[in-house]
């Protein structure tokens, strides 16, 4: 990959003697009494070709042809970010209140995240209450994002407030991660254009948190988030928009997950191939070292149960990206999937990067991963990879057109992450291992399955609503309740679930042979006073119970079938029949 940065500085330290490859080899092999070294080695799951090595000597860095230059970048920080969402059809009034209340409790900036149409948004009230060219604001919206930044500029321009700091995010239901079609690319065209008189505002983002949320691996979420920043400076370029004003323009957002070591890595990958990114545009190297990375906790990791937890991975996807060189850093609160904005939730989130800023003290070194003999080593190998599977992406046409088979290649990926999460190779902590028996639901499970919003994408979503419909077959033959219940436990998960299932019976109950399971079909569970069984439906058959037991008419258009549904058994069964 490109070198961007000035060469190490040579370390000595002379009062240790040195000691060889060999050397470290035997002791490793006394300190493992004979056992084979090779058992030691970690396969990186979902990647074939990349696996961790268990230890790593000088020679790692030979391999590389010397060990690379540090990525210094000009501004050391990592911007706490914290992330406010304004619902359809708000004015966001409420959310400019709490941001003001976050940036005078540590927060650096704040990004508000826009559902439905930006108009409504009060732009004027928020330039009253923030000063706008101090303070660093981002938006995300789903439509219209010329329109939001002309009445941002307007507004900074008419108050003489100077330029804009921040980003927008277009991420339109369609393509979120930001590599729309020629529908959109007027619209972004003239954010380009808005945004020349506000340099330190970036308007227009490659989301590589779209890809990381639904399960992407590290490769996979750099392979695509270049496929999709090579789509924007291939086709936004026009007579008066040049492909270094689209570049310059440029922001990535990727999400983190708990893998510590790899997400530092990744980080690092992603700048090192933005160097080559820009190479191939024309365009000079340096520009990865100030290429702006805003890095989020992973929503694709995160759980309802024992959702305290969620602070142990959080506080780690933090960590790497810190470390790993991410200029900002969202961190969403621990109980976001389930709980309204909280004070209490939101504080934990704010307070976790100032933590480590101002006590652990993490900005004082800018890249200090550099010249580590594995993670250099690992930031190599996902970026050769990562490369590799972006000039396969290209050769096939590039995004958007291949969006199809990209989304099809996370969806292979995610369903070995919940075979390996159903059968206990990977573990998430609180939901397949270690498990509170006596867990005390702080949400109401009927409500939570009902609510279109609860989210239904991530890996550890199969595993937990299986439990959470358990728990409430459980409640109810306990209060005898004489309806019947129907719980959407997932798509295309069914053999998964079908093993989770079957774990939690008796061993003298298991069938010795695994079922048959239809292909492209929901997993059920249909709950009655006097039993639970686990049912399969496709999509189509589960659409039309659905509106028979809610009354509606199957003609009636726009209907969205809810994960729960309940009735009379009498219902029930006849909806089933039909």
């Amino acid at each position: 990959m490109s070198e961007t940065s000035p060469a190490a500085a040579p370390l000595s330290f002379a009062e240790f003697a040195p000691v060889t490859t060999a050397e470290w080899q035997a002791r490793l092999a006394r300190d493992l009494k004979g056992a084979d070294p090779a058992t030691l080695r970690w396969p990186l799951p979902d990647q074939p070709g990349l696996t961790l090595e268990p230890f790593y000597h000088r020679e790692a860095l030979d391999a590389l042809g010397g060990a690379p230059a540090p990525l210094v970048r000009p501004a050391a920080n990592c911007l706490n970010l914290p992330a406010l969402s304004v619902p359809a059809g708000g004015d966001g009034r409420l959310q400019i209140e709490q941001a003001i209340d976050a940036l005078a409790r540590g927060a650096d900036g704040v990004h508000f995240e826009l559902s439905g149409d930006p108009t409504t948004f009060a732009v004027a009230y928020l330039a009253e209450r923030l000063p706008l060219a101090g303070t660093f604001v981002g938006f995300t919206v789903q439509q219209n994002p010329e329109t939001l930044l002309a009445e941002l500029a307007a507004v900074s321009e008419a108050a003489g407030l100077g330029g804009l700091r921040g980003f927008l995010r277009f991420a339109p239901v369609l393509n979120p991660e930001g590599a729309e079609g020629d529908e959109f690319q007027v619209s972004l065209q003239a954010c380009v254009r808005l945004a020349r008189p506000h340099p330190e505002f970036r308007a227009l983002a490659v989301n590589g948190a779209f890809f990381g949320n639904r399960g992407a691996t590290p490769v996979q979420q750099l392979a695509f988030s270049l496929s999709t920043a090579a789509a924007l400076l291939a086709g936004l370029p026009h007579e008066d928009i040049t492909v270094a004003e689209v570049a310059a323009a440029l922001h990535v957002h990727l999400a983190t997950s708990p893998s510590f070591f790899v997400e530092i890595a990744k980080l690092r990958a992603l700048r090192r191939l933005w160097a080559t990114l820009l190479h191939g545009f024309g365009l000079p190297a340096e520009g990865a070292l100030t290429l702006p990375i805003y890095a989020g906790t992973s929503s694709w990791t995160r759980t309802t149960l024992d959702p305290q937890s969620n602070l142990l991975r959080h506080t780690t996807e933090t960590l790497s990206a810190v470390l790993g060189g991410a200029d900002a850093i969202t961190v969403a609160p621990f109980d976001c999937l389930y709980a309204a904005p909280n004070e209490f939730a939101s504080r934990l989130a704010r307070n976790l990067p100032l933590l480590l800023r101002d006590e652990a003290g993490l900005d004082q070194v800018q890249d200090p991963a550099a010249g580590s003999y594995f993670i250099e080593t690992l930031t190599d190998e996902l970026a050769r990879a990562a490369w590799a599977d972006f000039q396969r992406i290209e050769a096939a046409g590039g995004l958007p057109g291949s969006r199809g088979s990209v989304i099809e290649e996370i969806r292979r990926v995610s369903l070995l992450t919940f075979n390996r999460i159903a059968t206990g190779q990977q573990i998430i902590v609180g939901t397949n291992r270690f498990q509170n028996s006596h867990e005390q639901f702080d949400f109401k499970p009927k409500q939570l399955l009902r609510s279109q919003a609860f989210d239904t994408t991530r890996a550890a979503y199969p595993s937990e609503v299986l439990r959470l419909a358990t728990a409430l077959h459980f409640e109810r033959r306990e209060k005898q309740s004489k309806q019947a219940a129907l719980v959407l436990l997932g798509a295309e998960t069914n053999r998964h679930i079908l093993e989770s299932f079957l774990a939690l019976l008796p061993a003298q109950q298991q069938p010795a042979q695994l079922p048959g399971i239809p292909d492209e079909t929901l997993s059920l569970l249909f709950s009655t006073p006097e039993e639970a069984v686990l049912m399969y439906a496709t999509p189509e058959q589960f659409g039309r119970l659905a509106r028979v037991v809610q009354g509606i008419s199957m003609e009636e258009s726009g209907f969205v079938a809810p994960a729960l549904l309940t009735a009379d058994l009498a219902t029930m069964q006849e909806a089933i029949r039909v």
